[in-house]
């Protein structure tokens, strides 16, 4: 696992609260209007069905609740950018954990909009300095949440993706901050100054070694929109793939990004 040494980017805690709350609200009410047939779609996640993602969306969120019900970690021992490289680690319990909770939760809607009341009085009673025991290690509820806009904004789009007509808005907020997380953490797996990866108008961080670029046009540039980038650093679009779609626009001899893609799978 790489060692996020880079000093973290600053989230507004204040802003992630309400980001992480308001694209939750985005997949609640989008959820609530879904028929059977439509729970009962595949999707792009090996054999989750659409009801086994929502019920994923749900154990996300709830990862807060389930931390913040146990006992402080004594003191902090991670950062928000170690989050991204130990997800892989617990996918198998994951994936077994999501499809007891789809068949203990018939009625999603009932199962969202509890999650949400919980959230919002655990945050409402909670600092955001608050440690809490993550996947990644022991760091503070603010940080914490910010690693929730990656699981809600990844997976409107996964949703998006498998129920035709389903167009699930994004809160700029939280996709912004998923966007500036999985593009420093690129910057922790690759570390350098060589080549500059743009996604406006959300990030640009420096990465992979070699020369370091210091003024004028960089030599070696990678550009792409959020959920583009979102998509190739989760693994739900491959490099090549979205080089011949033209969704991502690369210039020069280190901009070939494909051997660190993806940063979470």
């Amino acid at each position: 696992m790489p060692t996020a040494k880079k000093r973290a980017r600053t989230y507004d805690p204040a802003k992630t609260r309400i980001a992480v709350l308001a694209q939750f609200g985005n997949v609640r009410e989008a959820v609530a209007a879904l028929s059977p047939e439509q729970l009962a779609l595949p999707t792009r996640l090996g054999d989750w069905t659409v009801r086994e993602l929502v019920a994923h969306i749900g154990m996300a969120i709830t990862a807060v609740h389930r931390a913040l019900e146990r006992p402080a970690p004594p003191a902090q021992n991670a950062v928000i950018l170690d989050w991204p490289f130990a997800t892989a680690a617990s996918s198998s319990a994951i994936a077994d954990f999501t499809r007891t909770l789809a068949a203990q939760h018939p009625d999603l809607g009932a199962y969202l909009a509890d999650i949400e009341q919980t959230l919002t009085g655990h945050l409402d009673s909670h600092p955001g300095s608050r440690l809490l025991d993550t996947n990644a290690g022991a760091m503070p509820l603010a940080d914490y949440l910010v690693t929730r806009t990656v699981e809600l904004c990844v997976h409107t789009d996964d949703l998006n993706a498998a129920v035709p007509g389903l167009d699930i808005p994004y809160d700029r907020q939280a996709l912004a901050a998923c966007t500036r997380l999985l593009a420093d953490a690129l910057a922790v797996k690759a570390p350098g100054g060589s080549t500059e990866v743009r996604i406006p108008p959300y990030a640009v961080v420096q990465c992979v070694e070699g020369p370091r670029h210091t003024r004028g046009t960089p030599p070696n540039v990678v550009e792409t929109d959020p959920l583009t980038w979102i998509r190739l650093a989760t693994g739900r679009v491959g490099w090549m793939d979205a080089m011949e779609e033209a969704k991502v626009r690369a210039s020069g001899e280190r901009a070939d990004l494909g051997g660190l893609l993806p940063i979470m799978s």
